[in-house]
Parts: structure tokens; sequence; C-alpha cells
């Protein structure tokens, strides 16, 4: 009997080639989505234009080193690129990632409506002029809470500094850009909408 047990719940449960199988169909829907390009993803994340388009047609097996920079790129969590079961656990096992010197820690795993990340900017370098920010846009609703250290935001030709407890939302179809007013990093939580949806904070 507990062979026969063993035997059913074994078949019950998807095998990894099965989890793996349905990554494909998932990326693709999830670039088509934001109407990006495979050019644009492979600028944006440094994976090859070959590589993401055998991902997405189910020719390369995805692996942690690749899924990880493209679960950021679509804003998505780990799990739900890989479309793994709900476990009942309601807490998020963050996992950092490192980009351009950022690194940012998800702190929710749902992958349409808000998304929260806590993010450190790297501090700036001691002595050296402050660049212009590099800015982008794209569809979305931001708002930004400085934890700790100073952030430089750039809108558009606005610059501003951020001080710890200072908080700012906008409209990320605006270019925008961020980095450590200095000395040292600086520790932000960040919401963002993908459907530029305005965030509503309640009082309690």
């Amino acid at each position: 009997m507990a062979s026969h047990t063993h035997e059913t719940t074994t078949q019950q449960e998807p095998s990894l080639d099965a989890v793996l199988g349905t990554v494909a169909p998932r990326l693709r829907a999830l670039r088509q989505r934001r109407g990006v390009t495979l050019a644009q993803v492979a600028d944006s994340t440094g994976i090859s234009v070959s590589t993401l388009s055998r991902l997405e047609s189910g020719q390369r097996r995805p692996t942690l080193d690749l899924l990880l920079p493209l679960a950021r790129e679509y804003r998505v969590a780990l799990d739900d690129l890989v479309g793994a079961p709900p476990t009942g656990d309601p807490r998020v096992r963050p996992q950092p990632v490192v980009r351009h010197g950022r690194t940012y820690i998800p702190l929710s795993r749902h992958a349409d409506g808000l998304h929260a990340f806590k993010v450190i900017f790297p501090a700036p370098v001691s002595g050296a002029e402050p660049e212009k920010l590099k800015q982008g846009a794209h569809d979305g609703y931001d708002w930004i809470y400085v934890l700790t250290g100073r952030l430089r935001l750039a809108l558009g030709d606005t610059e501003t500094i951020l001080e710890p407890g200072d908080a700012a939302e906008f409209d990320t179809r605006t270019p925008h850009g961020f980095a450590s007013a200095g000395p040292g990093p600086t520790e932000v939580i960040n919401l963002l909408s993908q459907q530029g949806e305005r965030i509503h904070l309640r009082e309690v």
C-alpha cells in the first residue's frame, strides 16, 4: 500500500522538464506584453538575442543565471516565471539580483499589479564629479521612499536630492534616472505599478 501511495504521488507531481517547458511561452508572452523586442531585452539584460530567441522557442534549457535577469527585466518573481505551484506560505524569500552595481531585493512575488523592491544604490566614486544620470522611460507608475543615504532623482531636465524619510512618485513614461548622492550607498523602498496606476496609500 505504501509503495502504491508513493507511486501515485510521484505521478501527480510535475517533472522538472515539465515545469521548465512552460518557461518558453511565459517568456514570450511577458516580452510581447511589454511591447519590447528581443534586441531591447538583450541590451538591458546582457543576454544575447540568439539565446533569448532559443529560450522563447524552447530550444535552450532555462538556467538560473538566465532567468534571474529576465525576472528582474519583466518585473516578475522567479516562481511566477517558472509557474511554480503555490505552497500556501505567505512569506517572500527574496533573492537579491545585482545589475549595474545596484542590488535589487524583491519584496513581492506577484506577476501582475504592484511590485515592491528594496534597492541599494552604490556610493559614488569619491572625489569624482557627479555624472549626468542616464534616463529611461516605460509604462508604469513609481513610488520611492528613502531609507538611508541620499538619492539623486532625475526627471527629465529636473534633478532632486531625496533625504532619508523623503518619498517621491511619478509617471514612469517621464524619462527618469537614479543614483546615490553620496557620500555612501543609498537604500530605498520602490513600489512600481506596471499598468501606470497611481499608488494609493491609506492612513490607518
